[in-house]
């Protein structure tokens, strides 16, 4: 077992480490990407394992959490380079560093505890914040416009598909009267309109916001069309036969796209015949990772 280290640069702890690691059968001299680098939580063990000889390519759409990665990573390094981008964007990647396949491929498809902690976004409805929930914020608009715009029947409708919030109607008829009277601006805002409009007997131990949330910072990056050409397109090509894919989903819709494209066995073997979930040591030290589902599969 390798002794404990010291990490110059605290960072945010990444789910299933183990799991992953394992899953992923990493040994020395492979090319790996880390899709969603983050702060280079799992790419910085990833990085010790694959040299010498290895490449790591590590890939995020936002640009803070690629300032965290360089550090987490010690760059300028040789065997690591980092791109500002989408997953989907990973053909043109490796063109561009003329390679034609790799070895292993990760997509971590939760939050990072570091945008969480960014209240410049609005990610976290536990602290005020601008509502914007975009990971890149020179593309795209803001949350706030997309509240301010949609009819009452679309944000029903957005909240259901992408939050399954069973409140959804409820919801979306207390944004639009609202924004009558004063325009949603700050996460805060958001929350306590949501939660105005949930009954009290209906709440659990769950902030009611948290679905309304997630469904909205899905729209505004487009998040499951962005996993969906993931797992269908980039994932096959990008892999070379024999190269493995491994993806943490958390939650119930990024899961089944992931599970569809991997049943699909003229194209992959999935490496597990059930995800692969957090011990309970790792329930009870990383809250986190109580929702994570690790799914691996070769590439045929």
């Amino acid at each position: 077992m390798r002794p404990p280290r010291r990490d110059p640069f605290p960072i945010h702890q990444p789910v299933l480490p183990h799991e992953v690691h394992d899953l992923l059968d990493l040994r020395p001299g492979l090319k790996v990407v880390d899709a969603t680098v983050g702060a280079g939580g799992h790419s910085r063990d990833i990085l010790e394992r694959i040299q010498p000889g290895g490449l790591l390519i590590g890939i995020d759409r936002d640009p803070m959490m690629l300032e965290l990665a360089s550090r987490t990573l010690g760059l300028p390094h040789p065997n690591v380079v980092l791109h500002q981008s989408s997953y989907v964007e990973l053909p043109n990647i490796l063109a561009e560093h003329e390679i034609n396949g790799v070895d292993r491929i990760l997509a971590d498809l939760g939050l990072s505890s570091d945008q969480l902690a960014d209240t410049s976004r609005g990610f976290s409805f536990e602290a005020d914040g601008p509502l914007d929930l975009r990971f890149d914020t020179s593309t795209g608009s803001p949350a706030s416009e997309l509240l301010a715009s949609r009819s009452a029947e679309d944000l029903s409708h957005l909240f259901d598909e992408y939050g399954e919030e069973p409140f959804s109607r409820q919801i979306a008829t207390h944004i639009v009267n609202s924004r009558r009277q004063t325009p949603i601006q700050t996460s805060r805002d958001l929350a306590a309109v949501v939660e105005s409009a949930i009954p009290g007997r209906a709440r659990t131990s769950r902030h009611p916001a948290t679905r309304v949330f997630q469904a909205l910072r899905i729209a505004v990056n487009e998040e499951l069309q962005h996993v969906a050409d993931f797992v269908d397109r980039v994932l096959p090509n990008a892999l070379v036969p024999g190269g493995r894919a491994a993806i943490i989903t958390f939650h119930s819709l990024e899961d089944r796209l992931v599970k569809r494209a991997f049943r699909n066995r003229e194209i992959w073997q999935p490496v597990t015949s059930k995800p692969a979930t957090a011990s309970s040591v790792e329930r009870r030290q990383n809250p986190r990772s109580r929702s994570a589902k690790l799914r691996v599969a070769v590439r045929l």
